[in-house]
């Protein structure tokens, strides 16, 4: 979980600098009415954070695995990040993904094995260190819809 703690740290470290210089116009652009713009899936990764946040949590002490779905089209229609200033966006995707580091810092390491259950058909039970390596993979993954080729990634 080290590791997954340190490489977090560094990818909320280095863009929080390199998001914030993407020129608004680019930022908020929409290619296609029912796609996302790159403020758009920054907003998404923000609600990807905080249910994650949810599953790290809970998932340490409810008996029976948690529970969390996590509905992204709503999510982010429902927080209207196209309507946010950018700034705003970019603070929060920070500060909720620094909670994550700290919430993963002091989960104890008997609770990485605890399952949670993320609600998709036909998936499996995963554990808290599992989802969190997980997470930081489909951050990477959609940092590069924002900031092309920023990470060699595939995620599925």
């Amino acid at each position: 979980m080290k590791k997954t703690i340190q490489e977090l740290q560094e990818i909320i470290d280095l863009f929080s600098q390199k998001i914030p210089a993407i020129p608004e116009a680019e930022f908020s652009a929409k290619h296609a009415p029912n796609k996302w713009s790159k403020k758009e899936v920054l907003g998404h990764l923000t609600d990807s954070a905080q249910n994650n946040l949810r599953r790290f949590i809970c998932g340490q002490y409810e008996t029976t695995p948690s529970k969390i779905v996590y509905e992204q089209d709503f999510w982010v229609k429902a927080n209207d990040y196209q309507g946010k200033r950018s700034s705003d966006a970019i603070l929060l995707w920070r500060l909720v993904n620094e909670q994550i580091c700290s919430a993963l810092r002091t989960m104890p390491a008997g609770s990485y094995s605890q399952s949670c259950d993320t609600g998709k058909q036909d998936e499996q039970l995963h554990s808290l260190q599992w989802l969190a390596e997980d997470y930081v993979k489909h951050m990477k993954h959609h940092l590069n819809q924002i900031i092309p080729g920023s990470y060699d990634i595939i995620y599925k």
